[in-house]
């Protein structure tokens, strides 16, 4: 069965990772990354502005690890305070979605090309790179070795390459932040923008849901 006949108009399928197929991170997962950074625990706005002011340039590969904690922080860390720092933020964002997992399977089963297209620091890709699921992308592209972060269009340009499939109308990309999905379509691209429901993305790619 080939993609275009099992999905009818559709080539290719770029995923985001975090908020698709990775669960977004709890209350208590933030408030463990706040209580790590020493962070006022009555304060975990604040904590969380400065954690993602800072994170495009790190996510980007243009922070190192310490550079970015420091900017957060506002102070060195130390050694042992940045390995804890960063062990605690990768928690929050290695937990998966088991459902759209399920429907990516049934995609990939059908010979749809998945690509991957994620903004995610280098560490995390790596660990990324090792999970079950990741056998199901043909490509996965991170922005830390990219060195670019989505919503520029550079990004979206790597993943469309992966894909081999020069109408970008034939791909349909999927990411749970809009301005990431208006960047998408300005280039041509389909998009869904995700909302957490398993059952839309597997309309989408015309799979069991």
């Amino acid at each position: 069965m080939t993609p275009t006949t099992a999905h009818a108009g559709l080539d290719a399928v770029i995923l985001d990772y975090n908020g698709v197929i990775g669960l977004q991170p709890t209350t208590d997962q933030w408030l463990r990354l706040a209580h790590t950074a020493l962070w006022p625990e009555d304060d975990l706005p604040a904590f969380q502005n400065a954690f993602w002011n800072a994170r495009p340039a790190y996510d980007a590969g243009h922070l190192n690890d310490l550079a970015y904690w420091a900017t957060v922080l506002g102070h060195h860390p130390g050694a042992r305070r940045l390995r804890e720092l960063r062990d605690a933020d990768t928690d929050m964002w290695t937990s998966t979605d088991d459902h759209v997992v399920e429907v990516l399977e049934y995609a990939h089963a059908s010979g749809l090309p998945l690509v991957l297209l994620s903004n995610a620091p280098r560490h995390l890709s790596d660990i990324l790179d090792g999970h079950p699921w990741r056998c199901l992308m043909t490509h996965a592209f991170y922005s830390a070795r990219l060195q670019v972060c989505k919503p520029d269009p550079a990004a979206y340009q790597h993943a469309m390459n992966a894909t081999g499939t020069a109408d970008p109308h034939r791909v349909l990309f999927v990411d749970d932040r809009a301005d990431n999905c208006h960047a998408a379509r300005r280039l041509g691209l389909r998009t869904l923008h995700y909302t957490g429901r398993p059952t839309d993305l597997a309309a989408a790619l015309q799979t069991p849901n």
